[in-house]
């Protein structure tokens, strides 16, 4: 794609971006009449595809509630501990009913005259799925059926917006956590979703997909579609909010970094189902995604803690579980795509990057990411973007790109400079749709309800503030 093409492609973006709350954008479209494509091959589902599908899917649930809600819990101060726990946990119960009823349409659908940005109405409320309707693997006339489809991608979008509330944790409304929930998904979540994810499958590759698949861009597990998404979000969230009362004046340091390393390992375990759940079936790509995210894992963790040791004389707990998340979030795109021996070299990479942010830049910039969702999720998920685009590579041990147009679907590569600067176009078009998308509705809710609790409210803790009981008592 020549710069100028590219540049009219942004612009399109921004328009999309500035009119995204518009209900003619969003919602007053019907999907056109599939383009007549050539007749596909029967379908047919393997019970182990199926099986595993069911087990990632509640092992994202898993990291979600309660790996998400325990990580974020354990770092912030005791009085706010049961915010978190709500805000994580009623955001996953929300968003599930979201998804059936619209959600999973407008992502995975064909959007007509939108659908390089977001899908139609054609299923909404689940209309036509049933127990014998298949979705196409990446295998041609391999399947799985829609309900699993539907239910593991459910689990990424209730897990997405549950990252972002990091970023403001002990200063927001629970009405606003929720109220931009639901805003978020519906104008981000979902067409992010759809410009990443939706194309024709194997048996009908050449059919109309979303924009940033388009490109040429790969995202095997979500990259881009979770940890940029909600990364940027959690920093304009942060921002628009302001610091917390007393930020930097007061300690605020992790009442509970027990419960932290609890939550970390589950969401290092509940990670094997969010990447390796993510190739749709039970496998060898599957096993790759699987050892990637170990190792990248492993390698983060040991990475932080060195550069800790260095800068600071002493390796915390908070760094080997800052480190390994920061892993998990590097090798999410790669995971399908990268050799053992990349994603551990990605995994040596992405921490001093993440380092570097949480602990300069956002002093630099004086910013209250409360607890580095920008530093950690965006940070991280840009360079596992951009290095996905090298460590594909079968040169340096990656698995290739398919080629579907090929008979046999041969693994290609179309070279570092032309796959990374595809991966480029996919994070750049992200930051641009998240960033000037969730800055909207966060003024739209400050402009209904408001954002932020009160000065007195936020000294005695959103706990007892907010939900009138506390996550500790002492007797």
């Amino acid at each position: 794609m020549s710069i100028s093409k590219f540049s009219s492609t942004f612009a399109r973006i921004c328009a999309a971006s500035a009119a995204l709350l518009a209900p003619a954008v969003a919602f007053a479209q019907e999907a056109a009449p599939a383009a007549t494509a050539a007749a596909a091959p029967a379908l047919t589902m393997d019970k182990g595809d199926n099986t595993w599908m069911l087990v990632s899917s509640a092992l994202v649930l898993l990291m979600t509630i309660p790996g998400l809600a325990l990580f974020y819990g354990g770092l912030v101060r005791a009085k706010n501990m049961l915010s978190v726990l709500m805000q994580v946990f009623m955001i996953t119960a929300v968003v599930a009913l979201i998804w059936v009823t619209y959600g999973y349409s407008l992502a995975f659908t064909d959007g007509g005259s939108l659908n390089s940005f977001v899908g139609g109405f054609s299923k909404a409320f689940l209309a036509g799925v049933n127990t014998s309707s298949l979705v196409e693997t990446f295998s041609k006339g391999v399947a799985i059926p829609e309900y699993t489809f539907i239910v593991f991608q459910m689990t990424f979008a209730c897990i997405t917006p549950g990252l972002i509330v990091g970023a403001f944790a002990e200063r927001i409304k629970f009405s606003a956590v929720m109220l931009f929930v639901v805003l978020w998904v519906t104008f981000i979540y979902f067409p992010m979703a759809h410009m990443v994810w939706f194309w024709g499958g194997p048996s009908s590759y050449t059919s109309p997909a979303g924009l940033i698949f388009s490109y040429g861009a790969i995202d095997f597990a979500g990259g881009t579609v979770v940890h940029i998404n909600a990364g940027i979000a959690g920093l304009v969230g942060a921002i628009m909010l302001g610091k917390r009362t007393g930020y930097k004046k007061e300690i605020m340091a992790p009442h509970s970094m027990t419960l932290t390393m609890v939550g970390a390992s589950l969401l290092w375990v509940g990670w094997f189902g969010f990447n390796a759940g993510s190739n749709l079936e039970a496998n060898s790509y599957a096993s790759l995604a699987f050892i990637n995210t170990f190792l990248a894992a492993a390698a983060a963790a040991v990475s932080w803690c060195i550069v800790e040791t260095l800068s600071r004389g002493k390796a915390s707990m908070l760094g080997g579980a800052s480190g390994a998340v920061a892993g998990l979030v590097a090798i999410t795109p790669a995971a399908g795509f990268a050799g053992p021996m990349g994603s551990i070299v990605l995994g040596l990479l992405v921490s001093p990057a993440c380092y570097f942010f949480v602990d300069v830049v956002k002093n630099k910039f004086n910013y209250d990411d409360s607890l580095d969702v920008f530093g950690v999720h965006c940070v991280g998920g840009i360079i596992g973007a951009l290095g996905t685009g090298i460590l594909v590579n079968p040169a340096l041990g990656g698995a290739g790109i398919v080629d579907y147009s090929t008979a046999d679907f041969a693994a290609s590569y179309a070279g570092t400079a032309t796959q990374v600067w595809n991966q480029a176009k996919g994070v750049l078009t992200t930051l641009l749709w998240s960033g000037i998308g969730s800055a909207i509705l966060y003024k739209i809710v400050d402009v209904v309800i408001g954002l932020r609790v009160t000065v007195e409210a936020e000294r005695e803790g959103l706990d007892l503030s907010t939900h009138g009981e506390a996550a500790y008592h002492t007797s």
